[in-house]
């Protein structure tokens, strides 16, 4: 499993944005983030899981990539597939 300071810091990434507006775009205090990414303090893991949610359905990755492993978005096709006669 990834560490949670990796991960968050991959989130952000993704998203084009940095630590700063990333912090006014989801109301996280700066400093609680900029904890998470140096692993001074871990980021409850609902809270990554709700990042990743909102990040992947809002398409707010950058990275085409990310989008297109984004694990709801294959889930979401899947269900498309399974509707079509």
């Amino acid at each position: 499993m990834m560490d949670k300071a990796k991960k968050i810091r991959e989130l952000r990434e993704s998203t084009g944005m940095n630590r700063r507006e990333f912090c006014e775009y989801f109301q996280i205090p700066y400093r609680t983030v900029s904890e998470w990414e140096r692993d001074g303090r871990h980021a409850p893991d609902y809270v990554l899981r709700l990042l990743e949610y909102y990040i992947c359905m809002e398409e707010l990755s950058k990275r085409s990539e990310h989008a297109q492993n984004c694990p709801l978005r294959v889930i979401k096709q899947e269900k498309k597939e399974m509707k079509k006669p």
